[in-house]
């Protein structure tokens, strides 16, 4: 069952219906099931461990082996900034991207309304993993995407996967706009996170963060906010999982977004409970230029249910972070995922992290999602002889 969170309105799960008649948003409900949890150990280890709580047909299931990312224990950082630190490396899912989890479930669900055609905006991951996970259902897929605002590594995969690409003369929020009004007629599937069943896949991010700590809950989860979609979803997850009694205690749930494109962070700063869409988003993390998010009410409920917050930080700190994270711990990611690593390291200095917190910081992006960014932050490669001892000179000297 799909019910509205502002008016409480029910539908039934085989409607193709993506907000409330009162126009707010839909959640999937999922009751605790009578389940021990060491039933999950035993099983392989991706999202559809966990199938008792993903309202699809497992029988349709869409799957890629997406989702039992790395967590990874992160002490030279940790230790550097006084906390216990992990990271959640959600680059490792098939197209790179968290994005895959959502995707799995979202086309399980089309497959089981036995539509034919799927379609999303995006800022290049969600039209990378779709495009994937529809050539994998069988399914026709068409994305829409804001002219020269998307990384190269996502719009090749988009493209290489065999989705009918538009690039339109705006941004992001327009291109949702666009593609919204094509799925209201009947043209396609959407599986933007306004689609509820999305966010269910994604919401397996927070089961596994409490699995891998070997069902503990850390003090606070961050994560870089763009759409909103999976802040809110993970905070669905943890909830799940405590409803059941797997868990006792819950994280903050913590948002970062970049400066010029930061309606929750600005929200949550200025103590207000409804989000002010921010006209021309600007950052160089793509995948957060995003200044209309869909999932705002979610996010929000998610930040002040939990304790948490939401923080900004500049693209400097974005691209500083990101190239920390790559040479401190070896974990490459893109400019968007980096913010998390930018914005635990902001909020321990400003001493909202307190010394000794367990954080874990959700990565969501391989660093090959944005080659350009990541070649620019680099020196060339060293011209020399093929004659060794050149090198062992400069070798030397590093």
């Amino acid at each position: 069952m799909m019910r509205c969170i502002s008016c409480g309105k029910e539908y039934d799960d085989d409607e193709i219906v993506y907000t409330c008649e009162c126009g707010s948003i839909l959640e999937v409900e999922v009751e605790p099931k009578d389940i021990p949890r060491e039933t999950f150990d035993c099983r392989r280890d991706n999202i559809w461990k966990y199938k008792e709580y993903l309202p699809v047909n497992y029988e349709n299931r869409v799957s890629l082996d997406e989702g039992g990312t790395p967590f990874c224990k992160c002490d030279k950082i940790g230790d550097e900034l006084g906390i216990d630190l992990y990271v959640k490396v959600e680059g490792s899912n098939p197209t790179g991207s968290f994005k895959d989890r959502g995707m799995s479930v979202g086309t399980t669900k089309a497959v089981d309304l036995g539509v034919g055609m799927v379609g999303c905006a995006s800022t290049g991951n969600t039209s990378a993993s779709l495009s994937a996970y529809a050539a994998r259902a069988g399914l026709k897929c068409a994305v829409v995407l804001p002219s020269g605002k998307v990384a190269l590594g996502k719009l090749a995969q988009a493209m290489f996967h065999g989705a009918k690409v538009f690039s339109i003369d705006g941004n992001f929020d327009d291109a949702l706009k666009t593609i919204t009004e094509l799925a209201l007629e009947g043209e396609l599937y959407l599986l933007n996170s306004i689609n509820p069943f999305r966010l269910e896949g994604q919401k397996t991010i927070g089961y596994e963060i409490v699995h891998d700590l070997k069902w503990q809950s850390p003090d606070r989860i961050i994560l870089p906010v763009g759409n909103a979609g999976n802040i809110s979803a993970i905070w669905k997850g943890i909830t799940e999982f405590r409803d059941a009694g797997y868990i006792k205690d819950t994280p903050k749930m913590t948002g970062i977004q970049a400066e010029n494109s930061a309606p929750i962070a600005n929200a949550v700063r200025e103590g207000r409970d409804t989000v002010t869409p921010v006209e021309n988003p600007d950052t160089i993390a793509t995948a957060i230029r995003i200044g209309a998010p869909v999932s705002s009410v979610k996010a929000m409920r998610a930040i002040k249910e939990s304790d948490g917050t939401a923080e900004t930080v500049s693209d400097d700190e974005i691209l500083s972070a990101q190239m920390y994270l790559a040479r401190t711990e070896g974990i490459g990611v893109e400019p968007a995922s980096a913010a998390s690593i930018a914005g635990v390291k902001k909020l321990v200095e400003n001493g909202e992290i307190e010394k000794g917190e367990r954080v874990v910081c959700v990565v969501t992006g391989h660093v090959l999602k944005d080659p350009n960014v990541a070649i620019d932050a680099c020196e060339e490669p060293t011209a020399v002889s093929s004659d060794p001892a050149d090198i062992r000179n400069i070798l030397k000297t590093i």
